[in-house]
């Protein structure tokens, strides 16, 4: 770090300015000062912080760290329920080699971020970005106490998050999503659960927690509600709790819909405020870890002295993450247009849960199966 003065201030240099401390966010720090960067990771909320999110990690996530992320899981999940329209239920086992993680926020956003800094990340939380300036070799990130300045700047600040447009990025549709978290006895034999019919072009789910429910749902085509309320009362229901005893949340969801730039001078997106979500299952936790891994990448080889580190960046994710997520999109299209045929033809297949699974996991692509998916939703459709 270099400290410098200007009038009365004494600025610190760091090498890298994070904005936003959610998984994206802390994943970048974390990578970023292991290999002995200065980072600062700035964050407008007091941690711990609840962020409305359903909670599902793949714990394929683990193979980009070197810590047990066991203190941060809430439970571990492998048997998933579906229903359309609250009937027809189906049950399944995942058949990965480890189960799906459920995770509360306030508590695997608050791990990541001990463990940035335990590598040596600094934390500012309770502070607010207000303007951001470019200084040619280096930014300057204004908040209301003090003027902050770092080689490099990273936008980790979310859906709704005002870096991307400050950065110049084009402004992207957000789509809402609604969560209400419950606290209640939660038995061994509970499932992940997705219920298709009750939502048009959309679905909701519940996803248990040690001893509470997150019951979400959100639509993935056309207009969409922007309040699922009566929906989550009903849904609810078939669980055993109520709307009245749980917090009912709103959120947006900045879906993937097509790749766009994901660098500037001297800055990156990453997370949600990339739209790193998947348009499929709306996962968005996994993914947006990784591009905070590749983003730290990015600005060690920068800082190093490579050039076209950060455009390589983009081109990364749009290479990998990019080239995967136009075959989720077009399954999205199908299947959420006909949710009953979709159900039918392809929710009730045995091997509809290994695919989940395996998608989650990483150990298949949706190109690998759109091909098939895509015919048998066709077929389907045709025939019917």
């Amino acid at each position: 770090m270099i400290d410098q003065y200007i009038g009365v201030w004494l600025l610190t240099m760091y090498d890298c300015i994070v904005v936003g401390a959610g998984p994206a966010g802390a994943a970048t720090a974390y990578h970023l000062a292991k290999q002995g960067h200065s980072v600062l990771l700035v964050e407008k909320q007091t941690l711990p912080r609840y962020k409305p999110c359903s909670g599902a990690v793949s714990p394929s996530v683990a193979e980009y760290f070197d810590f047990d992320f066991t203190p941060a899981i809430d439970r571990t999940m492998r048997r998933v329920r579906y229903t359309y329209k609250l009937g027809d239920p189906i049950e399944a086992e995942l058949t990965t080699a480890d189960p799906i993680w459920m995770v509360k926020r306030e508590v695997f956003d608050q791990f990541l971020v001990q463990q940035a800094q335990n590598q040596g990340a600094l934390l500012k939380d309770n502070t607010a970005v207000s303007a951001i300036e470019n200084k040619g070799d280096y930014w300057r990130v204004i908040t209301a106490g003090e003027v902050l300045e770092a080689a490099y700047l990273v936008a980790a600040d979310g859906a709704q998050g005002p870096m991307a447009q400050w950065l110049g990025f084009p402004n992207l549709a957000l789509r809402s999503a609604s969560v209400l978290e419950v606290p209640a006895p939660v038995g061994d034999d509970c499932a992940i659960n997705f219920e298709f019919g009750l939502v048009k072009q959309g679905c909701a789910w519940n996803f248990p927690k040690g001893e509470s429910y997150s019951i979400g749902a959100a639509t993935f085509l056309g207009q969409g509600a922007t309040d699922y309320r009566k929906v989550l009362a009903k849904y609810s229901q078939s669980f055993g709790v109520s709307l009245s005893q749980g917090a009912f949340h709103s959120h947006p969801l900045k879906l993937w819909d097509g790749n766009h730039p994901l660098h500037t001078h001297r800055a990156l997106l990453v997370g949600e405020a990339a739209a790193i979500v998947d348009p499929l299952s709306a996962e968005g936790i996994r993914p947006g870890m990784v591009s905070g891994v590749r983003a730290a990448e990015a600005i060690h080889a920068a800082l190093g002295g490579s050039l076209d580190a950060l455009a390589n960046y983009t081109a990364t994710i749009h290479n990998t993450w990019g080239e995967d997520m136009p075959w989720a999109k077009r399954i999205s299209g199908l299947f959420f247009r006909v949710p009953g045929l979709g159900y039918r033809v392809g929710i009730k297949r045995p091997t509809a849960t290994n695919r989940l699974g395996q998608i989650l996991a990483g150990e298949v692509r949706y190109a690998d199966i759109a091909s098939r998916v895509m015919k048998r939703l066709s077929g389907g459709l045709l025939s019917g």
